[in-house]
């Protein structure tokens, strides 16, 4: 073959001809850089872009159980909705991109990497041929998994070789960084339609769902030996090979050469740019530090001699050792000609002093930086002894003075490079009226997403008058709002009538469990995937007794081989309202209501049901005398006393437990049923034969919503909000939770105060977090709605409530920490602004140039401003 070397046409190293139908895992990069220099087919070959999650069990059909002392690798592959826009954009930011191409793709690209003698693989050269014995197998298991576009990846240890083992878990491996699969070869595609081919021809099949594959691994014998790096672009900007960049951070064009190469950081002649080594998922870590290194007033103070102003008599500090650790790395980031940096001395100390950081687990770099802000202040205070002082009341007075009180006070304990803003805070009690404003300082502000303040809730209201279907409603309310607010939107929602009430209940496994019947309720005691329904009654009948209905049906098991019937729940429980005195027909006629917009009409069906030789209508009346049970049906008249069998039985009714397990006694018509306990409800259990299923719709009435549609591959709609909106959601009027009541001096007790927060002062550098992370008690989750931030002017004088002629309030972007994937994971990069419009990208040890345009994305987490300096 021309253009490769010799050592390839040996054929135990490579295959025998371009026509090699194996399938190879390849470094993106590496096959990306050919195809974009190839011409022909496979230049424009189409990829089906794959983003890897954890997997927590296996779906093949060998049922394997993924348990704490399982050794196997589990994963799963999701399809990307947005594959083909993805094939045209960068490779995310990770790095850990990789393709799936077959053989005769692979030798071209090895052809091409041959020919241009050069492949860049961490920061030398080498030929093809010196790696061309670095192709190893790897047997991978796949299944199909029930969530559409799914693949589900099982990688055994018992068969393939302890380091190829090994190597596939640093491979695939997806605790610390995104992982996506590029697939070429357009055989994944087959999986899910059960194509046959010769692909799947040579692989061993067990079933139609349970596939061991083989890949030929190529380039990653050192897990990502090939670390993805990003083409040069000073090809493209001749301007980027040669230009000026300053050796300061005020964005003043100096007169050092730069010789900026996009392959390796160490190469970087621009002072500040250098790459900080990841020691083990601390990509967090190393974007908050990288934000705070290229912080122009941290930078011109760290670079000078800061150590005579280390507070080692301050017991809130740490003996100024974080501020040493992080001025020892910010000179080491700032030397010229640095090589990445590895930061092992500030990790260590950081442990030390918070253990929380301690151990090579994922954190949060926000959380991070709001340790190392106070760290760094503590240890830099030049109060050496910090003065008692007591906050005043206002009393009225005019609040001018009284901030200007409390920032004395602030002033008088706290003085040092880490200056912080003031908000003041109002406080209004509901009761009294009365009203407490302090004047508080930040370090930074914790913004939420406009979005998260509301939360999307789906109910079903089912109507018991009998004349409508159940009908599912799509409501919005507050967050950490009460049942009251998700009661009056439904209201609203499905037209409640002004003598209608509805009654809220959670249905599991075809029961209710609860109502929510406390309107103070908080709306955060509802999950996600609760379901929920609104039953739609009278107003006026909330005293009289309630009935519910549930329903079973006889299914066959088959258990040890042997066919066994039993009964099963199915479907929703219908509830209704009853009269004080009731007997077994009232009942009876009141299901054959609700049953009404379930039944399925049919030509030769009738509304009227037959009860022993005499036809009647529906609604039943009791027979003086009668003792025949509740049934619905032709009953065999030989029965005198009306006690029918459950084989040849119609609709059956049973007193029962609350829970539909325990059937107490049988319903007979005429026989007075009595309401008992203190609840005054009623349950009756209704036992369906096969012959009444059929005349009624049973999967409208098992229907039934989450109340949000969730799941590990569930997708939120993509949502855009301004940041001004994500500032005026912090600083609108809300009430205290009841977790956070406030003690009123004036009503002597706690009470749930309306709070108002406004801007007062506003500090040099202004740090904004985008509060992107939600905890509860069930659930985390991140939100990546699409924040869209000023970058050269932030404008905040109309958020400012001091107005005496304070100076500039407009602000510029100079970082953002930025954050990537889910919340168990993901990767952290950050982007730093150097001189005119340049902005870098810094990701662990690679630094390299991008344009303005990428700044803002949905990734962005925190905010680094500083105020614009007036001409």
């Amino acid at each position: 073959m021309d253009g490769l070397p010799e050592d390839l046409s040996d054929s135990t190293q490579r295959p025998d001809s371009d026509n090699d139908q194996r399938l190879y895992f390849v470094p993106y990069r590496w096959w990306k850089d050919a195809q974009d220099s190839m011409s022909g087919d496979s230049g424009s070959k189409k990829a089906v872009v794959y983003s890897a999650s954890p997997g927590s069990s296996y779906a093949g059909p060998m049922k394997l159980i993924n348990n704490i002392f399982s050794l196997d690798l589990v994963f799963n592959l999701r399809r990307e909705e947005d594959s083909e826009q993805r094939e045209n954009g960068e490779v995310g930011v990770s790095g850990r991109d990789y393709a799936l191409v077959p053989g005769e793709m692979w030798v071209q690209a090895l052809r091409w990497h041959s020919d241009s003698k050069v492949a860049t693989k961490n920061g030398k050269s080498f030929s093809a041929a010196e790696d061309i014995s670095d192709v190893y197998p790897l047997k991978l298991r796949l299944s199909v998994l029930r969530e559409m576009n799914s693949l589900g990846v099982r990688i055994c240890k018992k068969e393939n070789a302890g380091e190829l083992f090994k190597r596939a878990c640093k491979i695939f491996s997806i605790e610390s960084e995104l992982l996506r699969i590029w697939d070429f070869s357009g055989q994944t595609t087959l999986f899910f339609t059960n194509e046959k081919n010769k692909f799947l021809k040579d692989c061993q099949r067990h079933s139609d769902h349970d596939i061991v594959l083989e890949l030929q691994v190529y380039g990653l014998s050192d897990s990502v030996k090939y670390k993805d790096v990003k083409k040069d672009e000073s090809s493209q900007n001749p301007g980027l090979a040669n230009s000026s960049s300053s050796p300061s951070v005020n964005g003043s064009m100096g007169n050092m050469n730069c010789n900026f190469s996009r392959t390796n950081s160490a190469e970087a002649g621009s002072l500040g740019l250098t790459g900080l080594q990841n020691l083990g998922n601390t990509c967090f870590m190393n974007s908050a530090l990288q934000c705070l290194a290229h912080t122009p007033k941290l930078v011109d103070y760290f670079l000078g001699d800061y150590g005579r102003e280390i507070n080692h008599k301050n017991p809130l500090g740490m003996d100024g050792e974080i501020a040493l650790a992080f001025g020892d790395l910010l000179r080491k980031l700032w030397a010229p000609g640095a090589s990445p940096v590895a930061p092992r001395l500030f990790k260590s100390k950081l442990a030390r002093f918070a253990p929380q950081f301690s151990g090579y687990n994922q954190h949060d770099s926000q959380e991070l930086l709001a340790f190392l802000l106070d760290g760094l202040h503590e240890d830099l205070n030049r109060v050496k002894c910090k003065p008692y002082v007591e906050a005043k009341d206002g009393d009225g007075r005019p609040d001018g003075e009284v901030a200007d009180e409390y920032w004395q006070n602030h002033l008088a304990r706290n003085d040092s490079i880490i200056v912080d803003g003031q908000y003041k805070s109002t406080l209004v009690c509901p009761v009294c009226k009365k009203v407490s404003k302090t004047f508080d300082p930040f370090m930074y502000l914790s913004l939420p997403l406009p979005s998260t303040t509301m939360r999307t809730m789906t109910l079903t209201v089912l109507n018991t008058s009998g004349n409508t279907e159940p009908s599912p409603y799509t409501i919005t309310v507050p967050k950490y709002g009460k049942c009251d607010d998700l009661l009056q939107a439904l209201g609203i929602a499905c037209s409640l009538g002004a003598d209608e009430t509805l009654l809220v209940a959670e249905i599991y496994n075809s029961r209710i469990i609860r109502y929510l019947e406390e309107r103070a309720d908080s709306l955060s005691l509802i999950r996600d995937d609760d379901r929920l329904v609104a039953y739609r009654l009278a107003k006026d009948t909330e005293k009289v007794p309630l009935v519910e209905f549930m329903h079973q049906r006889m299914e066959e098991q088959n258990i040890h081989g042997k066919l066994i019937s039993s009964w099963k729940a199915f479907g929703v429980p219908l509830v209704a309202r009853l009269c004080e005195s009731v007997n077994g027909s009232d009942i009876y006629n009141l299901y054959l209501k609700l049953l009404n917009p379930f039944r399925i009409p049919a030509e030769d069906a009738t509304e009227d049901y037959h009860i022993s030789e005499g036809t009647t209508t529906e609604e039943v009346t009791g027979i003086e005398g009668a003792k025949s049970p509740f049934v619905v049906g032709d009953v065999d008249p030989s029965k005198a006393n009306g006690i029918v069998s459950a084989s040849d039985a119609e609709l059956q009714f049973y007193l029962t437990d609350e829970k539909g397990i325990i059937k107490h006694s049988k319903l007979v018509m005429n026989e007075p049923v009595a309401v008992m306990g203190v609840s005054r409800r009623l349950h009756v259990l209704v036992c369906w034969p096969e012959t009444q299923i059929e005349h009624y719709n049973t999967h409208l009435l098992s229907s039934l919503p989450e109340v949000f549609k969730s799941g590990f591959y569930a997708k939120r709609p993509q949502e855009s909000v301004s940041l001004y909106k994500c500032l005026e959601a912090f600083l609108q009027e809300e009430p205290l939770g009841p977790e956070d009541m406030w003690y009123c001096p004036g009503c002597k007790k706690h009470c749930q105060a309306v709070k108002k927060l406004d801007l007062w002062r506003l500090p040099e550098i202004l740090v904004i977090h985008l509060k992107r992370f939600s905890y509860s008690r069930f659930l985390k989750n991140k939100l990546e709605t699409y924040v869209d931030f000023p970058i050269d002017n932030f404008e905040l004088s109309p958020y400012i409530a001091l107005r005496n002629g304070q100076s500039c309030n407009s602000y510029m972007l100079y970082a953002v920490s930025n954050h990537y994937g889910s919340m168990g994971g993901g990767h952290y990069t950050a982007f730093v602004h150097q001189g005119g419009d340049q902005w870098y990208e810094l990701d662990d040890s690679h630094v390299y140039p991008i344009s303005q345009e990428k700044i803002k994305s949905s990734a962005a987490y925190v905010l680094f401003y500083r105020r614009v300096v007036e001409v």
